[in-house]
């Protein structure tokens, strides 16, 4: 049956209406896409072309090169070697612990380094790379390359890694560097992105720490394109960064190395300075430590033993120990008194070996005392009444300004970790620090290098220097930077009465070349090469024992200074000798020993000693130059 004409018109009006609505929906939106086409693919193109670059194109950073470091004759003390590593980036690793599964099977992974790197995968940010496994073989990173497709997000990398050739000789007065630590980040002030850079080496002590920002040089950037594994395929530019600066320090490495192994078998320390323009020399603590042991992050088991060492290899003892220094201060007590108008070089002190000072007896050493006594005299055979007596007309604050001149109680600026400061003590310090007054029997103790006083072995050796050339000489150790020569210690004329200096100086030649002198069995036996020196011995308990009696820790430490050719002197030399006993046994002879090897710029012909020391010494040598003939190969020379 067939439907009614007006309902199938108005159907058909239904339906066209539905089309035209349709159609137009359609070009609308079809327009609406074509503008917005438009609108993203040229008035945003330079958006989204940049933002498909980053996803194509990584910024990287490159470590620069790290500043070498030589000894004053130019031999290698601290360089930069190349380092295979792996890296991997979290992100596009993806499955990190398969990554890591499939990496396990082709290169022999550290656990602690694994573990740490897992750590550092974790904390930091998706893109950051981490370093897996660091100084691995040629061997490894080729089948890491190699097998790179099935390792996404992995790098196999060429980077530089800190070398120590000369080992423990150095490792007091360079330090280490080691891996960046949150720490190291709090100390550093506005850190760079650079040290971010999980197991980016920084120094940690030494002058590798001082100097950080020099040494360090900036980092320089490279444009990587990478595919959707993120794995490198080429590199599309890079700006170069700067190397650090190269270090020159004054040690003579020589020098160094023939000190270290005198001292070997000691817990002491030995300083070496050049009298004229203030470059240490040699500047030993015994023990020490190697210190490539730390770049990578040393072993519990290696730090523990460092620790449980009784000898402490770790402190730097010739800057920063202090140690009462005993009879070697008796030249500023004496110096103070002379300067000060209380005494005069011939005036007399009678010592029936000891002093009474309020109700309290202050022994000399020598016990049935040295009869009378001049400042000559006193400081040949070491009195110890004279100079109580000096102390109690002079006074503990011109004792103490004069310490002070001489560099005792005052700090010396050396790129050094943690130099000691020292202790010329006052009444005030005391008041300050001790909270009560200052008694007479403390002068009395200062006066001879005990009681408060403290001093380091660089401090003494200052001293010494100063006493030599009566100019004030400061210690210096880098000598230039980049070539560019470093100011030196030259010093001023110290205004001191130049006959007063005389009387002190002859005194200190008779400890070493008179007969009755307190280190005549260590004396020079060439004439041109004459020390003058002074003994110490500094008590380290109170009652008095024969040190054979008592255990090691509890014997008095052994102390030695001099400054040599006694008519033109050129060095000046302090060594302290732990719990060695008495000055004139235990130091003296290494001071002279080193004093000799230093003038001599090698091994002193055996003429150079006493007739009745030089098998001893032949048998001395040869042992020290088998052991430092083992060591050899290690360094290299500069260029």
């Amino acid at each position: 049956m067939r439907r009614p004409t007006r309902d199938n018109a108005e159907s058909q009006r239904r339906i066209t209406r539905r089309g035209l609505i349709l159609g137009g929906g359609m070009a609308g939106f079809a327009t609406l896409l074509a503008f917005r086409m438009r609108y993203m693919q040229v008035e945003q193109a330079d958006e989204f072309r940049l933002l498909a670059d980053e996803n194509r194109i990584n910024i990287r950073l490159i470590p620069p090169a790290r500043g070498r470091i030589f000894d004053r004759n130019g031999r290698v003390v601290a360089e930069n070697t190349p380092s295979y590593r792996i890296t991997m980036v979290r992100e596009q690793a993806g499955d990190v612990e398969a990554v890591i599964e499939r990496l396990a099977k082709l290169v022999e992974l550290d656990p602690e380094e694994l573990e740490e790197a897992l750590a550092d995968l974790k904390k930091l940010r998706g893109d950051t790379p981490v370093t897996i496994a660091d100084r691995i073989s040629w061997d490894d990173l080729s089948r890491v390359a190699v097998n790179a497709p099935a390792l996404p997000g992995v790098t196999p990398e060429v980077g530089l890694s800190r070398r120590y050739p000369q080992r423990d000789h150095f490792a007091h007065i360079v330090g280490y560097v080691g891996p960046v630590s949150d720490k190291d980040l709090e100390r550093i002030n506005a850190p760079e992105q650079l040290l971010r850079i999980p197991r980016f080496q920084v120094g940690k002590i030494g002058l590798e720490a001082q100097r950080e920002d020099v040494l360090r040089g900036k980092e320089g950037t490279k444009r990587v394109e990478v595919n959707a594994a993120g794995r490198v395929m080429r590199e599309l530019d890079r700006v170069e960064g700067h190397a650090g600066s190269d270090f020159q320090i004054s040690i003579d490495s020589d020098l160094q190395a023939y000190a270290h192994a005198r001292l070997k078998e000691e817990s002491a320390a030995a300083v070496v300075m050049d009298c004229e323009n203030g470059d240490l020399l040699a500047c030993v603590s015994a023990p020490s430590f190697d210190p490539n042991l730390f770049v990578r992050g040393i072993s519990v088991a290696d730090y523990k033993a460092l620790l449980d060492n009784k000898y402490r290899p770790l402190p730097n003892k010739a800057v920063q120990g202090v140690y009462p220094p005993g009879s070697t201060y008796k030249m500023i007590t004496a110096l103070a008194a002379l300067e000060n108008g209380d005494i005069h070089p011939d005036d007399t002190v009678r010592c029936p070996g000891h002093l009474e000072v309020s109700d309290r007896r202050f022994h000399c050493w020598k016990r049935a005392g040295h009869g009378n006594m001049n400042l000559h005299t006193s400081l040949r055979e070491s009195c110890d009444v004279y100079y109580y007596e000096l102390a109690l007309k002079t006074g503990i604050e011109n004792i103490s300004e004069m310490a002070k001149r001489l560099g005792i109680g005052v700090s010396h600026d050396l790129p050094m970790t943690s130099v000691a400061k020292g202790l010329a003590p006052t009444k005030a310090w005391k008041r300050e620090v001790r909270d009560a007054e200052w008694r007479i029997g403390d002068s009395v103790n200062a006066s001879i290098g005990q009681g408060y006083v403290l001093a380091s072995p660089l401090q003494l050796a200052v001293m010494t220097a100063r006493l030599a050339t009566g100019r004030s000489v400061s210690p210096r150790l880098i000598k230039s930077i980049d070539g560019v020569e470093q100011p030196t210690g030259y010093g001023t004329d110290m205004g001191l009465n130049e006959n007063n200096l005389r009387a002190i100086r002859k005194a200190m030649f008779a400890v070493s070349n008179s007969r009755r002198g307190t280190a005549y069995g260590s004396r020079i036996a060439v004439e041109t090469m004459q020390m003058a020196g002074k003994t110490g011995t500094s008590q380290v308990r109170s009652a008095v024992v024969n040190n054979a009696e008592v255990p090691w820790e509890q014997r008095d430490h052994a102390l030695f200074v001099n400054f040599a050719p006694y008519d033109n002197p050129k060095i000046a030399v302090a060594v302290v000798v732990e719990h060695g006993g008495g000055g004139s046994t235990a130091a003296a002879p290494i001071a002279r020993d080193i004093t000799l090897q230093a003038l001599y710029g090698e091994d002193p012909p055996l003429s150079a000693y006493p007739s009745k020391d030089r098998g001893r010494i032949r048998a001395q040598q040869e042992r020290l130059r088998r052991e430092m003939v083992e060591r050899e190969g290690d360094g290299s020379d500069r260029a």
